[in-house]
């Protein structure tokens, strides 16, 4: 029998290996509750198992759980991780820790090949996709696991470039024999790459995040390569026409830039592709990268910006950055790697 990680297989796989040897589909149940909610300790230390299925687990495959080999703090609280796979494929995982929620940002690739001039990620270059294993490592292994309450897509890679493992990792997440975490608090971001989208949306009820920088194609073009390819508006049009389930939130990330993105007639247009849609508006501000000359705008901009959306009937708010000063925020991450 080849060798494999229990992390990253989904109950019927962890069934299948079970019943191979002798085991039943409850016993795998229960078997993978432990690994999932508690670590390769959790399986060890659990009594509902006999301990012959323990040791055949554990022989016919790795537990795939594996810790972080660098932690960083920063000022604010939030925790930068970084891992290396078995495979020798190195990510980093930020923990943001708040008031109501504790929130683990996952990588979904070890660098990135979409290559927008929005994020640092891209010039690490790309080292290949994380397996789902890898991205539920990432929360399994965050030192503060137990306090975990929503886990973002938002790290390294572009997840509808890896969109197997994206959602299969999103269905250990959610599942009640996996992390049983809610839907309602997982959420998915990507510049938009429309079969992934599509994908997403049938087989998933965790919440989409579009990337969006700027509402006019000529513009959005220059700095994200994919709109060439999947121009927004489609995504757009396809996030608004799908039916919602379970209280799915769609919504819009906007990074704003002094003078670049954040003029009236960009505000005018944001509101015409949006408006009537559903779709949500997240404004976050801009995290220079080396030596451009970008800066944030300002934030009474943003509040700006945020307030004529709401009057116009969109849903916006404006999101606070984290971890800055360790290179833990939106775009900034492999920026100490490449």
């Amino acid at each position: 029998m080849d060798k494999k990680y229990l992390c990253g297989l989904n109950i019927d796989e962890i069934s299948d290996l079970a019943k191979a040897g002798g085991f039943t589909r409850s016993q795998a149940l229960i078997a993978a509750v432990a690994l999932y909610r508690k670590g390769e300790s959790g399986l060890q230390k659990t009594t509902r198992i006999p301990a012959s299925m323990k040791k055949y687990l554990l022989e016919s495959a790795s537990p795939g759980i594996y810790p972080p080999v660098k932690s960083e703090k920063s000022a604010d609280g939030t925790v930068k991780h970084l891992f290396v796979s078995p495979e020798g494929k190195k990510y980093e995982s930020v923990y943001i820790p708040e008031a109501k929620r504790r929130t683990v940002c996952v990588s979904t690739q070890s660098g990135c090949r979409i290559g927008c001039l929005l994020c640092v990620t891209g010039k690490y270059g790309f080292h290949g996709n994380l397996s789902a294993g890898d991205i539920v490592n990432q929360v399994i292994s965050n030192p503060f696991r137990d306090k975990v309450t929503h886990v973002v897509f938002m790290g390294m890679g572009e997840p509808m470039d890896n969109t197997d493992n994206v959602l299969k990792a999103a269905d250990i997440l959610t599942a009640e024999w996996g992390l049983a975490i809610s839907s309602r608090n997982i959420t998915v971001s990507t510049v938009g790459i429309t079969s992934g989208v599509k994908r997403f949306l049938a087989e998933s009820f965790c919440n989409l995040t579009l990337s969006l920088y700027s509402p006019f194609p000529e513009e959005r073009i220059r700095v994200i390569p994919a709109e060439r390819e999947y121009p927004a508006r489609e995504i757009i049009t396809i996030m608004a026409s799908w039916p919602l389930r379970k209280k799915r939130r769609l919504s819009i990330a906007y990074v704003m830039i002094k003078g670049v993105n954040d003029s009236e007639e960009h505000l005018e247009e944001l509101k015409n592709i949006l408006i009537s849609t559903g779709i949500r508006v997240n404004i976050l501000p801009y995290h220079t990268i080396g030596d451009d000359s970008w800066e944030s705008s300002p934030d009474d901009r943003m509040h700006y910006f945020r307030n004529s959306l709401l009057m116009s009937g969109i849903s916006a708010s404006v999101r606070k950055s984290r971890g800055v000063d360790i290179s833990a925020a939106c775009g900034l991450l492999a920026s100490g790697m490449a």
